[in-house]
């Protein structure tokens, strides 16, 4: 099948018939007349149609007067819309802005999610004036409202015609429309250049993804493979359409995962699968193994692990193709400059659109590889091949490595440290197995090393999953403890209040073992409220004169040291720097 596709495709007049026909296919999702960022957020869906919002000229209006020669300008809005105060703005009959300071009345603060920051936002109605002086004749106003049920409305522009004490507004226009109407354009024509830019956007994006760290390596590697491979052009030309397929086809399932989830009423966007941090761990693992791979670190052999290395890095046209997923997946880290508008626009429009704008953007990235592959020219440019291209290889592997690092710095601040650093344990896990297998190529013992990789991998994956189930559960369930201060410890102890102190640090791996044994469980945390003992942590990873002096004071020179104070006033029971559950379960029995 794939031979049969690749013949048609070899033949230039039928592969210009076939993209004649699927441009013909994609032009009338172009021609679809559909206002530019119109979105949905609440419920997800990308048409605009919804009936429930209210159209757009009863949403808000705008009136205008003239009081004391200023022009004063009032807005009055229907329940649950709102005006952004950023979005005023003045023009004159050519377009052009017109500066206006303006004194605006007191707004709401509002997190606004497409700017992701807080902005000032007004409800039922606002007003403010200029001096009629500072005006033109003829001029137009902008404004863009929303509904708090997810619904942003395009920025509309009322005119206003200022004809001695009286001002009259007429209908709105669209900003996007006012060049093309003032040429004679209709609102077909406008949209359809819209969307074109749009497309031309995600296009440039697309293809400057190509030189993102995340993915500028992978695709290196191929091309250097091709180049060395002395295959025919027959067999370039079906590898460049696989590849493109597989870049495609990527973002497009992307595409169609983020309409499904977002209409079930999930407010994503693009990189919306970095907001997990399994994802994200994931392609921590998955770039350090590459980085691992094209330093020489190990080459891929075994049956197991050639099933993984033949899908991206051989030279069958299944490769090709999982190297444009493999792309396509670790590109979503590296947004591309223009890929920001391209997306919005996308997510805002019907789904046939967003899908258009999403295979705009797999064409732009898979347009470098289809050049070199369809032009052979441009590989001649290439140095012949040699030791060379190891070197290269072996170059490519920092900029993933530093994406992995930054990878795990999103992670950090998705989960805590414990997580990030579990997941470093099960890096050099995985670094043990390959390391055990590249050191032990014989066949001896091959059943207790293949035992040995399964556990360290096991292991590997297990460790940070732990870790972040205990974030998500400490998370839920809040801190039980407080910082320490000696300040407050006196002031409990005064009270009469019984005192369970932790002093530790993040170097400590004594106490990070305790905590982890002895101080996270849930009989521990039952026991310190059934005995209404507040619990107070020292942090000594850092200086701290308060801690230092405690721990002297109980002849005690370093961490960990654990004292729980009763309420009767006496000296602490020092607890052994090495915890188990029962231990601590009884001291705290022992002082009720």
């Amino acid at each position: 099948m794939l031979k049969f596709f690749s013949d048609i495709a070899h033949t230039p007049a039928v592969t210009r018939l076939l993209l004649t026909a699927w441009l013909a296919l994609m032009m009338p999702f172009a021609h679809a007349n559909e206002p530019v960022f119109a979105t949905d957020t609440t419920s997800g869906a990308l048409a605009l149609a919804v009936p429930e919002f209210l159209p757009v000229e009863e949403a808000y209006q705008l009136t205008a007067s003239i009081e004391n020669n200023r022009v004063k300008l009032n807005w009055q809005l229907a329940p649950g819309y709102y005006l952004y105060q950023h979005r005023f703005a003045f023009f004159d009959a050519s377009n052009q802005p017109i500066p206006v300071t303006l004194d605006y009345l007191p707004g709401v603060l509002k997190y606004d999610d497409y700017y992701e920051k807080e902005l000032t936002v007004y409800y039922q109605q606002t007003s403010f004036s200029v001096a009629k002086s500072n005006l033109p004749a003829s001029l137009q106003v902008e404004s863009q409202a929303c509904a708090d049920a997810g619904l942003c409305y395009p920025p509309r522009r009322h005119k206003l015609a200022i004809t001695g004490q009286h001002v009259d507004v007429s209908n709105p226009v669209p900003p996007t429309a006012v060049a093309n109407q003032s040429a004679g354009a209709g609102t077909e024509t406008e949209t359809v250049l819209g969307i074109t830019t749009i497309l031309l956007f995600a296009f440039l994006g697309g293809a400057i993804l190509n030189l993102m760290p995340c993915v500028f390596p992978v695709l290196s590697i191929k091309v250097m493979s091709v180049a060395a491979s002395g295959m025919s052009s027959h067999s370039r030309h079906l590898h460049s359409i696989t590849y493109t397929a597989g870049v495609v086809s990527a973002f497009l399932a992307i595409a169609l995962l983020l309409t499904l989830l977002r209409s079930t009423g999930a407010a994503i966007g693009w990189g919306f699968q970095l907001q997990s941090p399994l994802f994200t761990g994931a392609l921590v693992y998955l770039f350090t193994l590459m980085g691992l791979s094209f330093s020489g670190f190990f080459t891929v052999g075994t049956r197991l692990m050639n099933l993984g290395q033949e899908s991206t890095h051989g030279h069958s046209p299944g490769a090709s193709y999982m190297t444009g997923v493999l792309a396509t997946v670790v590109a979503s880290p590296c947004t591309a400059p223009f890929m920001g508008t391209a997306l919005g626009f996308a997510l805002t429009q019907s789904t046939a659109t967003a899908l258009l704008v999403f295979a705009f953007l797999g064409l732009g990235m898979a347009t470098p590889f289809i050049l070199l592959s369809w032009w052979p020219s441009l590989l001649r440019h290439l140095p012949a091949p040699g030791a060379w291209m190891e070197r290269v290889k072996q170059c490519l592997a920092f900029p993933l490595y530093l994406s992995a690092l930054w990878l795990l710095w999103v992670l950090g601040h998705q989960t805590d440290l414990n997580t990030v650093i579990a997941l470093q344990i099960g890096i050099v896990l995985i670094i043990a197995a390959i390391w055990l297998h590249k050191n032990n190529p014989s066949s001896k013992g091959r059943t207790f090393k293949w035992a040995l990789t399964i556990i360290l991998i096991t292991v590997a994956f297990a460790l940070p999953w732990e870790s972040y189930r205990n974030h998500q559960q400490a998370a839920k369930n809040g801190t039980i403890w407080e910082p320490f201060s000696r300040q407050y410890l006196n002031q409990l102890r005064a009270d009469q209040q019984p005192v369970f102190v932790n002093l530790t640090a993040d170097w400590c791996i004594t106490c990070l073992a305790n905590e982890k044994v002895a101080l996270s469980s849930e009989r521990f945390h039952q026991a310190l409220r059934e005995n209404g003992i507040t619990y107070l942590k020292g942090d000594w990873t850092n200086y701290n004169p308060e801690i230092t002096e405690l721990l002297q004071e109980n002849g005690r020179e370093g961490v960990p040291l654990y004292l729980l104070y009763s309420r009767d006033g006496s000296d602490p029971v020092i607890l052994p720097q090495l915890l188990t559950p029962g231990l601590v379960l009884d001291a705290i029995e022992s002082i009720r």
